[in-house]
């Protein structure tokens, strides 16, 4: 039998069983894709994140991430939570299929640096309809999980989205609604069903594309976030050049050990 170490850790949480919950599970070395995919399936979070240690010297760590139905390309709360679990006094360095990303300690929260992503204005009527905002312009963020921004007039409206998701799980985008809001300077909600997810209780690569979307109509490059969904979840976000911080806290609610 083998055990590997694992972290359940709610990421980007004010509280306990709040904000995001991601399992961490180090590695010596990489398991089989399908072993981790089924360890992903097992466990039923949004994500899994396994790492192994990294020895060219630009990078501390190895990382990738998979839900309980496929390996993604860049996913930000399960950076953070394997930052939590990982750092030590110096920022930790992952290699990803998003480039290397840097978890680091900044007072009481944590701060991963992520690409910004670039915004391009599309058309995206099915997925519009799926959401039930017909007619609704969309932003396009490049390499971050097929991202598409609908913005909505407040708060409210945000939270009044009911989406079908049997059709929005025919359509290969992460679907992020978003308007300023009344606590907060932004809130959005996030739809991932075509990689197993109906809605995301809080999504880091959301917001390497909302930071930009953001920082243009807010005109300032810093703002707060809440991403409004059953758990909550509170990101600080920092638009600086390329590249996105989010800043937040994590909570590990599960130490354990995995048994193969």
């Amino acid at each position: 039998m083998t055990s590997i170490p694992f972290f359940q850790v709610d990421a980007f949480a004010e509280r306990p069983l709040a904000g995001n919950p991601a399992a961490v599970m180090p590695l010596e070395r990489w398991l089989e894709n399908d072993l981790m995919q089924a360890i992903a399936a097992e466990n039923n979070l949004s994500e899994t994140a396994f790492t192994v240690p990294s020895t060219d010297g630009e990078a501390d760590y190895e990382l990738r991430w998979f839900t309980p139905a496929a390996e993604v390309e860049l996913c930000g709360h399960a950076t953070l939570a394997a930052g939590h679990v990982l750092i030590h006094s110096e920022p930790v360095r992952f290699r990803t299929k998003s480039g290397v990303l840097t978890v680091s300690q900044r007072d009481e929260l944590l701060e991963l640096d992520l690409p910004a992503a670039k915004l391009t204005e599309v058309n995206e009527p099915d997925m519009c309809a799926a959401l039930g905002l017909p007619n609704s312009p969309a932003w396009l963020a490049e390499g971050c999980n097929d991202a598409a921004i609908v913005g909505v007039a407040d708060e409210a409206a945000v939270r009044a989205v009911s989406p079908d998701f049997a059709a929005l799980a025919k359509i290969h985008r992460m679907a992020v609604v978003t308007a300023p809001g009344s606590r907060e300077d932004v809130v959005s909600r996030v739809f991932v069903p075509y990689v197993g997810i109906d809605e995301d209780p809080v999504t880091g690569s959301a917001h390497a594309a909302l930071a930009p979307y953001w920082a243009e109509r807010l005109g300032r490059n810093d703002f707060t976030a809440l991403q409004a969904s059953a758990r909550t979840g509170v990101l600080h976000c920092r638009l600086e050049g390329e590249r996105v911080v989010l800043g937040g806290r994590c909570r590990t609610v599960i130490v354990g050990q995995f048994q193969l």
